[in-house]
């Protein structure tokens, strides 16, 4: 039961005192409600309670002049009111105090049965052709209704007012009577969680649209929990906010609320915005929610990943005052489920592999929000290489048309984090695809000190494959990858044949140092057999192999080990 302050009980028994002092009749009763004490007359009270009489003559005492109604419904002031009707004196009955007027009605068996036209009737006809009539008073009673449990369910007054409301709602839904049309969202936002699961159930069972009950949720969370879901942009300071805060009765309450929330979210996807899902996510790792709760909004972020936006997940990943990171692990998660769910779809549309085969206009969108998000965190101290490529990573390579978004990322991280070594920086760099840079983005590239050395090679080398191909750009990414994949392959070839050619000059200088026939003559043999395999080698270097120029007819260069002469061997 609700306290009542010291002023509201003081005044209701110096009213109470002067109209039974009006009376003339000296008083023969104390009735005590709580801390407020009434002088009254039995024989007026008795006329309408059948609860006093049967206290009066089931008493011991010959004389009964005090009676504890501490558990009466609605506590001092609705006593007052009762005691008011059993004295003829007129009050009024509202929205606010009839469900209480009609528990302390039962409560004192003032019933049509014990007397005609008592306090019970008269409060249900208010209910019936004033209170219940309309969706405003209908949520008003309701309210009221929370401090009357059991005895408002047990009369049936949280029920009807609960078909009431769902009724109206679904009417106000389909065919507004205000502005604006959600105006009865924010009439629900006063009701306490438990009753408006009931009133949604019952919608649902009416056949509401999920878009009605979602409007009705997010006015009541934007309502119950304005302080955690106020700024969305993660910008907000707040000392009330803190993230150090020690866990209060308060937070525990919003705990319970938002994991309340969530079990009543409707399972269609389209139904809620996806930066109210981020932000009830925050709230949720904020206030220690728990699993279940966190991996149902998870889940449903990542259904609607296309739609989401760089300040969508940053509200994920940044504390309330913006100062440092918050959670990796969700939006990990996130990106994640929604890969998983873009696999399977791909696979089951008849794709053998989801990284090689074109990638869905959604993918796209998703990568290029996941590689701007990377950007705006890179700068925070506190992310790891590990965490960092932990995110580039989940995107499949296919989904980044270019990876400039992604180079840039790389770059702020890089800035951000100076004291990274070589191989560190070729860690976080590991990520991005030189190949797929703009050549804006392959110019700064090949100019920037923060990257290392083969990256850097990378950029040059490839704008020099281009300027030999005689073209701006290439259409096929795929044929320029293959021809650089290549022509790294020649130069490794190229590296070992300036080693066995400096083995040749070292063993045709033993050679010449000798000068024996002898020694000539055993060496002739295996000298052939090193300049077959050189002439391998070097024919893989032929520039006419494949061109229009034939070469097939020359003979090869048998060269004579007995006559030897200086040579200078080059590759160019």
């Amino acid at each position: 039961m609700a306290t009542i302050p010291n002023n509201r009980l003081s005044l209701a028994m110096e009213r109470t005192g002067q109209w039974v002092s009006s009376q003339e009749i000296p008083t023969d009763v104390r009735v005590e409600v709580g801390e407020a004490n009434f002088s009254l007359h039995k024989f007026m009270l008795v006329a309408k309670s059948n609860y006093i009489r049967k206290l009066i003559v089931e008493s011991n005492e010959a004389d009964l002049t005090r009676i504890d109604l501490s558990d009466i419904p609605g506590g001092p002031e609705i006593f007052e009111k009762a005691a008011k009707f059993c004295y003829g004196v007129n009050f009024e009955i509202t929205v606010h105090n009839v469900a209480a007027l009609r528990c302390a009605a039962e409560y004192l068996q003032m019933t049509d049965k014990y007397c005609e036209n008592n306090l019970a009737g008269r409060t249900e006809d208010f209910l019936a052709q004033v209170a219940l009539t309309s969706l405003s008073g209908a949520i008003v009673v309701l309210k009221s209704c929370e401090d009357l449990l059991p005895l408002a369910e047990d009369l049936k007054i949280v029920q009807r007012c609960i078909d009431i409301i769902s009724f109206k709602a679904c009417n106000e839904a389909i065919f507004p009577s205000r502005s604006p049309p959600n105006w009865w969202t924010e009439e629900l936002s006063i009701i306490d969680i438990e009753f408006l699961a009931r009133i949604i159930a019952s919608m649902k069972q009416r056949g509401a649209k999920a878009v009605t009950i979602a409007s009705a949720i997010i006015t009541y969370t934007e309502r119950s929990l304005r302080e955690l879901v106020r700024d969305q942009t993660g910008g907000g300071r707040s000392t009330f906010l803190s993230d150090s805060d020690d866990f209060s009765d308060v937070r525990l309450q919003q705990r319970e609320l938002l994991q309340s929330i969530v079990t009543l979210l409707p399972s269609e996807k389209a139904a809620f915005p996806v930066n109210f899902l981020c932000c009830l996510l925050r709230c949720a790792i904020f206030l220690k929610a728990s699993n279940s709760c966190k991996n149902e909004l998870e889940k449903r972020i990542s259904a609607i990943l296309e739609h989401v936006t760089v300040d969508d997940l940053l509200v994920v990943s940044i504390s309330y005052d913006g100062e440092r990171l918050f959670d990796m692990d969700s939006v990990r998660k996130i990106i994640s489920l929604f890969v998983e769910k873009e696999k399977g779809t791909a696979i089951f549309s008849g794709g053998s592999d989801f990284r090689e085969a074109n990638c869905s206009a959604a993918t796209h969108r998703v990568a290029k929000t996941v590689d701007a998000y990377l950007g705006e965190i890179a700068a925070y101290p506190e992310l790891g290489i590990s965490k960092f490529n932990g995110i580039a990573n989940l995107v499949p390579k296919g989904a980044r048309k270019v990876d400039d978004d992604l180079y840039r990322a790389i770059d702020i991280y890089l800035k951000a984090h100076p004291n990274l070594d070589e191989i560190e920086r070729e860690k976080v760099c590991s990520v991005m695809d030189p190949l797929k840079l703009s050549y804006e983005a392959r110019l700064h590239a090949s100019q920037n000190k923060r990257l290392p050395v083969n990256i850097v090679l990378h950029a040059l080398y490839y704008d020099q494959l281009k300027l030999r191909s005689g073209v701006d750009e290439m259409d096929d990414a795929l044929t320029t990858r293959n021809q650089l994949n290549t022509d790294v392959s020649l130069i490794r070839e190229n590296e070992a044949l300036r080693s066995e050619l400096m083995k040749m000059k070292l063993y045709v200088s033993d050679i010449q140092k000798g000068g024996s026939a002898k020694a000539s003559g055993s060496t002739r043999k295996p000298s052939g057999t090193f300049f077959s395999s050189m002439s391998k080698k070097l024919s893989k270097f032929n520039p006419f192999k494949n061109g229009s120029k034939d070469t097939s007819h020359i003979e090869e260069i048998v060269v004579d080990t007995t006559k030897p002469r200086r040579r200078r061997f080059s590759i160019s």
